[in-house]
């Protein structure tokens, strides 16, 4: 394993029990070394789900089942394998999918298409699926609240540190909580990083607005971060709804104002999760913000930031601490989008580097320069689209030889 990334935090949070989750992990056997391969979510009956899926064409069939199992907005389980992403594996893929799913059904007596299923790891080798059905009664006896730590570490493949994040918030009158884990530290680049992302709250929402709320907090954290600028075939975000909290006002509308502090509050865990991402990519010591301004809408702002966030000349600049702003520039003029590059302005740690397409009169490095030693990098640039208002924040890291050991060495 390579050592834990220097950006991680201290610690696992403690993250508020969610009513109606009960979670277990255990070591099933495909990972090597006895490391946690197996997680198992149980959710209450009544819980509404709704998902996120990658836009991959060579997507799992576990995406496949979940893509199709989601549209009921109800589940009962979610059950993931990490060490083997059971990807173009053929029909056994998918027989092994509906296997586990099945198995997972008659333990806690609800319908497959009630269990959703996820698998990480290695594309193109069979799954051992017999470990997992094997294993999966013992997991089910071990299922209680709060092991979210356990269930975490189980999920992770090439990361270094488990990721969670919670928090509470008021829907009228009442308390309810949210909490969530995730994994991914390579293959970032969620088009819907290898990521997974699993959040519970004990509110109750009906699939509808879960759906709308997902879409809404997806946009603004898990798609709106890149380690490497691939995507994976795996790439799955549920959000469940259990229900348990006690009675607040019922919700039929995502601008419901009873629904305000909670959209807040749950957009802040998923960016969490999202930031805890960035923060363990493959080889990362840098966390790098790209705001982008002045773009003729949010998405020409946002195709920028990404233009700029994936470029391996930014990345590299950055990771030797080089303060080469023409890279930003290069960066921002392939990406296709309207800009006026006569006013465009690019600021790299508050210090505004350009004015009038050329360096500003009295630029002085040695204040960027500076900048770049630290961990946490701020690129700002404002494109001056005529007319224009978009804007985008998305987050990246720098790119080290460390992703390259680690990526040749995948395998073996």
């Amino acid at each position: 394993m390579p050592p834990k990334s220097p950006l991680a935090p201290k610690s696992f949070p403690k993250l508020p029990a969610v009513a109606g989750v009960r979670l277990a992990a255990t070591a099933c056997g495909i990972k090597k070394r006895g490391r946690p391969d197996l997680m198992v979510a149980e959710l209450a009956p009544g819980t509404t789900v709704a998902g996120m899926f990658t836009k991959s064409l060579t997507a799992g069939p576990a995406v496949v089942w979940d893509r199709a199992a989601v549209k009921n907005g109800r589940g009962r389980a979610i059950v993931v394998n990490a060490g083997n992403a059971n990807v173009f594996t053929g029909r056994k893929g998918a027989a092994d999918v509906r296997a586990t799913a099945m198995a997972v059904a008659k333990l806690l007596g609800c319908a497959a298409d009630d269990v959703l299923v996820s698998s990480t790891g290695v594309i193109g080798v069979p799954l051992p699926v017999a470990k997992i059905t094997r294993a999966l009664p013992g997991v089910a006896k071990a299922l209680k609240e709060g092991a979210w730590a356990a269930a975490a570490e189980a999920i992770c493949t090439t990361d270094t540190f488990p990721k969670g994040a919670g928090t509470t918030a008021r829907i009228g009158g009442t308390t309810v909580r949210i909490a969530g884990f995730a994994k991914g530290s390579g293959m970032i680049a969620p088009n819907m990083a290898t990521m997974l992302g699993y959040v519970f709250t004990d509110a109750a929402l009906p699939a509808p607005v879960l759906r709308k709320l997902l879409k809404e907090t997806c946009d603004r954290s898990f798609n709106a971060i890149t380690v490497d600028s691939d995507t994976s075939t795996s790439d799955t975000v549920l959000l469940a709804a259990t229900g348990q909290a006690g009675k607040h006002p019922k919700v039929s509308r995502i601008d419901d104002p009873a629904l305000k502090d909670f959209r807040k509050k749950l957009q802040a865990v998923m960016t969490d999760l999202a930031h805890q991402i960035v923060r363990d990519g493959e080889g990362a010591t840098k966390f790098i913000t790209v705001k982008v301004t002045g773009a003729a809408s949010d998405r020409a702002a946002k195709v920028i930031a990404m233009s700029i966030a994936n470029s391996p000349l930014v990345k590299t600049a950055i990771a030797g601490e080089d303060a080469n702003w023409g890279r930003i520039v290069a960066a921002v003029g392939k990406a296709g989008e309207r800009i006026d590059a006569d006013r465009m302005t690019v600021s790299v740690g508050g210090v505004r580097i350009t004015e009038n397409g050329a360096p500003r009169k009295n630029y002085k490095e040695a204040p960027v320069a500076c900048h770049m030693k630290g961990q946490y990098i701020d690129i700002a640039v404002d494109v001056a689209a005529k007319g224009g208002r978009g804007e985008a924040t998305v987050w990246t890291c720098d790119l080290t030889h460390g992703y390259i050991t680690i990526n040749g060495d995948y395998r073996s």
